[in-house]
Formats: C-alpha cells, structure tokens, sequence
C-alpha cells in the first residue's frame, strides 16, 4: 500500500507555472542529480498545513549546483548563483526555484545525512525524495528576521511530528546550537500547554541538563554574537558598533568577509 500523501499546494498552480515546476522536477530526476523537494511541499507533508509560494525549493550538495544550472541552461532557462554561499536561481520567464546547499548563515550545509534521512514523497505525481522532518526543523529554527520569523512553522512541525522524530538525531543536528533548540522546545510548552508531553521528557532533560552545565562553567572570553546566526541584520549593531565578532566569519564561521557583505547589502537597498 501507498504511503504517500497527497499535498493540496500542487493543485492551485497557474497551469504553465506547474508545467515549468514538472518540467523542473522531471528533468532533475533524468539527469541523476541527487536532489530533495523542501519549502512549502515538505512542510504541508509533514503537517497539513497548505501555503500557496511563488516557488519551488530544491535542496542539493553544494558540488552538485554547478551540475543543476548545466542541465537547465541547456533549456534556455537562466541561472544564477544569487548568493555563492548558499542559494542559486533558476528562472523561466516569471517562474523561478531556488537551488539551495546551505543555510543562509552558512551553518547547515546539505551534506549525505540530508538523503540518507529523506522521505519518499509523490508530487505532481512524480516520486521523489523530500526533506525529513528533523531537517524542516533545524533550518526554520535559525529563521528569526524581523520580517520573517520562522517558530511557528517549528510548533507547527514538532506539534505533527514529534512521535516520529528522530529525537536523538534532532539534538545532534543542533549541536553547539542546542540553546536555539531548546528555546523553541520551551516556546512549545507554552503554545501548546495541553500538548507539552509531546516532548519526550528525556529530551528536556537533557538540554536542561546542558543548560546547567553551561551555567555553572565561566563564560567565553572572546565577544562573539551569535544573534547574526539568526538575522541577518537585527545584530549588525553589535559587529559595527559595539565590539563583538560576527559568528558567521571565518574561522569560527563558515562564512567570508566578502560574502557577509554580499548577504546583508540588500538591507540597507530596501531601506
């Protein structure tokens, strides 16, 4: 028996946009580009809950974008690496994707665990592989612009999905970051207060445990904000104009200098 689901979001598309994404899809899976749907499709997957976007969001290794912009300049579409640390384009007239292989802090980049974890899915009645779960969650987590924040689609995920998650691997996915995972795990407490046992126990307690760990230790001598992890611009006052290091560069970050610039100079062109 099918376990696929169907997900509504394909079924409102202007017809020639959801050409343009089949045709997207389809010639992905002949090339053998390893490849994963995420966006608004692996989100209603997970959690029913439909959001109608304007575009469609493939997520690859980074080794492997050159490859995806060769198969689709080949079709006349245009490419484009919009930010080099992160995320291409590809364009057909008013239809676009986003190629994505990393974070936009550069802090989770699409590496073998992504497949080996991914779910089999059908959409627009092609198989394919889209993001888990515990993926959905570690990226949304990080999303906390003032013009987008992303905790709701977190309590939506963790609310659908928290009896099938892989608990330990989530934490794991977290890492030294495990403070943001544990803000959203106490957020959901608080959303949901007739809910809160869908967190498993041991994994409060565990980061709780963290927690008091980190309390009873001295804190770091290096001035460093980690906010710029999170936004991209609501902590640029601390790396200009109050002394503290940037977390996305080099070497504590995987980001450059140059490419930090490249990220939040589109701030200041819409002010």
């Amino acid at each position: 028996m099918s376990s696929y689901i169907h997900i509504t979001t394909q079924d409102d598309l202007d017809p020639k946009t959801r050409a343009f994404y089949c045709q997207v899809l389809t010639r992905l899976q002949d090339s053998g580009i390893p490849f994963l749907l995420g966006g608004t499709y692996a989100f209603e997957r997970f959690t029913g809950i439909a959001r109608h976007t304007k575009d469609l969001d493939i997520f690859v290794r980074p080794s492997d974008c050159d490859r995806v912009f060769e198969v689709f300049a080949a079709t006349g579409c245009s490419t484009e690496l919009a930010y080099p640390h992160w995320l291409g384009k590809i364009v057909c007239q008013e239809d676009f994707v986003d190629v994505i292989f990393n974070s936009a802090n550069g802090e989770d980049e699409v590496d073998d665990a992504w497949f080996e974890n991914a779910v089999e899915e059908k959409v627009f009645d092609i198989p394919l592989n889209i993001c888990s779960a515990e993926e959905l969650i570690r990226s949304k987590a990080f999303i906390m612009e003032r013009e987008r924040y992303d905790g709701a689609d977190v309590a939506h995920l963790l609310h659908a999905c928290s009896e099938q998650l892989d608990w330990s691997r989530l934490i794991e996915r977290f890492g030294s970051y495990w403070r943001v995972l544990l803000s959203h795990l106490i957020l959901f407490g608080f959303i949901y207060p007739s809910d809160r046992q869908k967190i498993p126990d041991w994994v409060m307690q565990k980061l709780l445990h963290r927690l008091q760990q980190e309390m009873n230790s001295a804190p770091p001598k290096n001035r460093v904000c980690q906010g710029t992890l999170l936004s991209r611009a609501q902590y640029l006052i601390d790396i200009e104009g109050w002394g503290y290091r940037d977390a996305r560069l080099h070497p504590r970050g995987n980001m450059s200098a140059d490419e930090i610039e490249q990220w939040t100079a589109p701030i200041f062109e819409e002010e």
